[in-house]
């Protein structure tokens, strides 16, 4: 494709190619709408033994032996729960039902690992004099700080420590992961000695810094 030598043909140029920009944006929509398939939500969810669901009044509920969970879900998506599986398919064909059909299967999948299997967030301190400590309902941090920095421990959420590691346990996903993101951002690792709270599984990208003359 040519491109304008000047400014006076910049005008031809868009008016031009224009057409062509805005064709090839239709057909690419249309191809991607004959899609309504869901990778993750085609499949059935199988129950694991010992685990129930229950779906009423759009409230997913999910039990088993570790304990209960519940999360909304809208009426873009219709759920069938018989012979130990549970079967999602769209109730609306619009562009949100696409959308939510994938994620409330993912959802609903987490919900039933959980209650099997409690989620397990691990934070690193590292710094001279840096440590953390579980005083009741609490976790306590000493971080560098001029005082102690207390975060409170929700209901549903086991903590624990082990020297320089904070565990984080929990049947919600995304309960467990907000509370670590919660800890992890009151001292972020920092980029020349790696002080700070990061993840078990996180990499910090180090910089050098000054060098005497």
């Amino acid at each position: 494709m040519l491109k304008p030598e000047n400014k006076k043909s910049a005008g031809r140029y868009c008016l031009e190619y224009g057409d062509i920009f805005k064709n090839q944006n239709l057909s690419s929509r249309k191809r991607g709408s004959k899609i309504t398939m869901s990778r993750i939500a085609k499949k059935p969810i199988i129950l694991p033994p010992k685990t129930e669901a229950v779906f009423s009044s759009g409230i997913m509920t999910v039990k088993g032996p570790l304990g209960e969970l519940s999360k909304k879900f809208r009426d873009d998506i219709n759920v069938l729960i018989e012979g130990g599986s549970v079967t999602l398919t769209q109730g609306r064909k619009t562009l949100q039902a696409k959308a939510l059909w994938g994620t409330y299967a993912s959802h609903l999948k987490n919900m039933i690992a959980g209650v099997n299997k409690p989620y397990e967030k691990r934070l690193i301190i590292e710094g001279i004099g840096f440590k953390a400590d579980v005083k009741g309902k609490e976790l306590v941090l000493v971080v560098g700080f001029s005082h102690p920095v207390h975060v409170p421990i929700p209901e549903d959420i086991k903590v624990s420590t082990e020297k320089n590691t904070i565990i984080v346990l929990g049947i919600d996903c995304e309960k467990v992961g907000q509370f670590a993101a919660q800890v992890r951002a009151i001292k972020k690792p920092e980029p020349y000695l790696g002080k700070g709270i990061r993840y078990s599984d996180e990499v910090i990208r180090r910089k050098q810094g000054k060098k005497a003359a």
